[in-house]
């Protein structure tokens, strides 16, 4: 009887020039590196953006030449020049400077409208699902009123009540936004509270709030914070948009969406006064953006 050399055989089959990277994968097996490098880089340029934006806010005092508020009227309606990077407003104002220093107010806004509905619409969503009954139901039916009517038209109607401002737009955001985040963490709590280590946590005699928080939050909460990082854009975008009609910031204060307000006019002889400020929330929507992108890709990959 002969013997076959299954390692000769395969090696045989192979052929001589053909790199292992050529061979065909098996099913089920991870995904190639150079996937999971292009979803790392994309988490990895959202994060260098964010950085490079909250650098900009904290230094603004030293990146900006001249301060927000200076004004010359010999330099009025000059456009972009070494003097001037981004030319100057009706008033001689340096937009540049003032690009910068409206940073510290959109990226403050951005993070300050998340907080309060990221941690009531979680701690709503987990009780919600958790204990279900006559808690969800409520909620529930709560939570299907606010969406009924338009996010943008309650925001408005909420700060015409309250006035206009920040802070205004702060309580809005509150009253509103915190329904996205208690319909997603109730409908990942109904689905894990039923799973094993659950079961087994109950039976060692954990408290709710223990199996809450120590258990089931930490393996359902990174789904909201992916949903955070693209609402931090929403937030920008709709401060933006109230402070160009006049509802949330107030000249002079150096933000994107009241620069743009004040540029409207001066559209056709200087468009540069609206348009830097409108790249620079174009810039930073893109950069929560992509690493919103790349943090829901690096998640999944992990749960695999």
């Amino acid at each position: 009887m002969t013997s076959v050399d299954v390692r000769g055989a395969s090696t045989a089959a192979m052929p001589a020039n053909e790199p292992p990277s050529a061979l065909p994968t098996l099913a089920g097996a991870s995904p190639p590196a150079r996937v999971i490098r292009w979803r790392e880089r994309n988490l990895v340029v959202g994060a260098v953006l964010i950085a490079a934006l909250v650098i900009v806010a904290i230094f603004a005092p030293l990146i900006a030449p001249y301060g927000p508020l200076d004004t010359d009227y010999t330099a009025r309606l000059h456009p972009p020049s070494p003097a001037h990077p981004f030319g100057t407003d009706n008033l001689g104002r340096d937009i540049f400077s003032r690009v910068v220093h409206g940073a510290r107010i959109d990226l403050q806004v951005g993070i300050f409208s998340l907080l309060l509905p990221f941690f009531i619409g979680c701690a709503i969503g987990c009780l919600a699902g958790y204990y279900g009954g006559r808690i969800d139901n409520v909620t529930m039916r709560v939570a299907e009123i606010i969406q009924a009517f338009p996010f943008l038209i309650l925001i408005i109607a909420i700060v015409a009540v309250l006035g206009t401002g920040l802070t205004s737009v702060y309580i809005a955001v509150a009253l509103v936004a915190w329904v996205s985040y208690a319909r997603l963490l109730r409908g990942e709590i109904l689905v894990a509270k039923n799973q094993e280590y659950v079961e087994a946590a109950r039976a060692l005699g954990g408290s709710d709030g223990r199996v809450i928080g120590r258990h089931l939050l930490p393996n359902v909460i990174t789904s909201a914070l992916v949903f955070a990082c693209t609402d931090v854009v929403l937030y920008i975008v709709l401060v933006t948009s109230l402070s160009y009609l006049g509802l949330a910031a107030q000249p002079p204060s150096p933000e994107w969406g009241a620069m743009i307000t004040e540029g409207r006019t001066f559209m056709a002889t200087a468009w540069w006064i609206s348009l830097f400020p409108g790249l620079a929330v174009v810039v930073t929507g893109i950069a929560f953006s992509v690493f919103g992108d790349g943090l829901a890709d690096a998640l999944r990959v992990r749960k695999r």
